[in-house]
């Protein structure tokens, strides 16, 4: 059940997102062209009769849940704010709206039943952007608070026993614990623990009995769902519980003993009808990777072009300040471990590591000119890095490239070092819009790197660039 979602809460999201944009679509045609907003913005063309949108209502009901579920809106996360739903439910919106346009510009191209139609209205378009991201954010809320009375009514709630108190139970423990809009009822633990007296449960959770007690306990406690959460050398115990809830028609689930290897999201697949468990896999995959590479190309290009000419002053600075060229280069790590170039504005002088050989650079760094350090203290010298976007070597948003010669030094000294070369490099990322950039700690970095990976979203995406866009106005003032 909650590896697939929670059902319930899937399908009420579903309804209520495909009903508050259709809501949306039709309110939005009469506010632009009935509304006050039709005298703000005068109409410049013929109104289109309110059969057409009618017919956009069902295709764009259907539009904003898939987006919203290429944003993992309909996906369990863990620490998720209401800042991180709205980010989502902005960016599926727009998403839904490009679709839209590009469908309805496609059937009046190439279906005749469609070429009398009207445009979409840029007026309808916006109007509706906003009161969808407004009924949608609301419907959720609703549609949590409902639930959340349910549960606490009693109604429909499963109650959960835990097979195994280790550090595995209790991890699964958090997750139930932490998601309330499930409906479990966490009964509590077993575990051969509690035969040598030990008694002590975790969050307020007791420690029910010994493993060989679980058909009693089930029984007792009117058990709808077992989690077995025991290490592998525990096996014959596992096939004893599972062999009981098939018997007993207890839903079972078996929580795998791999965590040690797992640092990413594991995904079950199949070979052949043989279920295969594929280690630290991440969501940026197909279509998701190419709507990331959409949203980077368009905006580094804008970039690239809008900064030609500051580019081209700062360009004369660094010239100006030290001898040798505007630009520096560098061999950076990038996704699987292959190399690139990167490009800087250079902030040091030309033979800067000739005596000391490759070293972390800091924020104060001395070796740095004057026009340097400026450049770094705004980071104005990783702009050139949106040319490594362009070409496809960078992405706008994931973890920060470092030097081959550091990354064989860390990938045997920190644990899943090199999971975050499952990604592109980013200009900014997690762990930097969280303080963890430059000589910090190396684990905090590769812990946020390793979250950005996992959770990877385009409203997360934007979400980062947003609050980098802010630490730099922070900065300049």
């Amino acid at each position: 059940m909650v590896t697939r979602y929670n059902r319930l809460l899937v399908a009420c999201f579903l309804i209520a997102d495909a009903g508050s944009a259709a809501c949306a679509l039709a309110l939005a045609y009469f506010v632009r062209f009935s509304g006050p907003f039709a005298e703000v913005v005068p109409i410049t063309k013929a109104q289109p009769p309110f059969s057409q949108y009618l017919v956009a209502l069902p295709t764009m009901a259907l539009l904003v849940p898939l987006a919203f579920h290429v944003q993992g809106l309909y996906r369990l996360r863990r620490g998720r704010t209401r800042v991180d739903d709205f980010f989502a439910v902005l960016v599926g919106t727009l998403l839904a709206s490009l679709v839209g346009v590009v469908l309805s510009l496609y059937a009046q191209a190439y279906y005749p039943a469609f070429r009398e139609y009207h445009p979409i209205s840029r007026g309808v378009l916006g109007v509706f952007l906003v009161l969808n991201v407004v009924f949608t954010y609301t419907s959720r809320e609703v549609v949590r608070d409902l639930l959340r009375r349910r549960w606490r009514a009693g109604i429909g709630l499963r109650r959960v026993l835990i097979v195994g108190a280790g550090d595995l139970g209790r991890m699964v423990a958090d997750r139930i614990l932490d998601h309330s809009e499930l409906g479990f009822k966490l009964s509590g633990f077993v575990d051969d623990r509690a035969g040598a007296g030990d008694a002590i449960g975790y969050r307020g959770l007791p420690l029910l009995g010994t493993i060989d007690q679980t058909g009693d306990i089930c029984a007792h406690e009117r058990i709808d769902e077992i989690y077995v959460a025991l290490p592998i050398d525990e096996h014959v115990k596992m096939l004893g519980v599972v062999e009981f809830a098939s018997r007993e028609c207890i839903n079972i689930h078996v929580v795998p003993d791999l965590l040690q290897f797992i640092a990413l999201r594991a995904r079950l697949e199949d070979l052949d009808g043989l279920p295969i468990i594929r280690i630290n896999d991440v969501p940026l995959r197909g279509i998701n990777s190419l709507l990331k590479r959409a949203v980077d190309m368009a905006l580094s290009a804008g970039v690239v072009m809008v900064g030609a000419i500051p580019a081209f002053i700062v360009a004369v600075l660094i010239r100006r300040s030290s001898p040798g060229p505007a630009f520096y280069t560098q061999e950076r790590m990038g996704l699987d471990g292959k190399a690139f170039t990167v490009y800087k504005f250079r902030s040091m002088p030309v033979d800067a590591e000739d005596a000391s050989g490759p070293i972390w650079a800091r924020d104060d760094d001395p070796r740095a000119t004057a026009v340097g350090r400026w450049l770094r203290r705004h980071d104005i010298d990783e702009l050139p890095q949106f040319w490594n976007v362009l070409r496809g070597d960078m992405s706008i948003v994931g973890p920060r490239p470092e030097r081959p010669f550091f990354v064989e030094q860390f990938k045997h000294k920190i644990p899943q070092y090199m999971l975050r070369h499952k990604v592109k490099a980013g200009i900014t990322g997690w762990a930097q819009v969280n303080g963890w950039r430059g000589n910090t700690s190396l684990e905090k970095r590769i812990e946020f790197d390793l979250y950005y990976i996992e959770n990877w979203s385009l409203s997360l995406d934007f979400k980062i660039m947003w609050l980098t866009l802010l630490r730099g106005f922070h900065r300049l003032a």
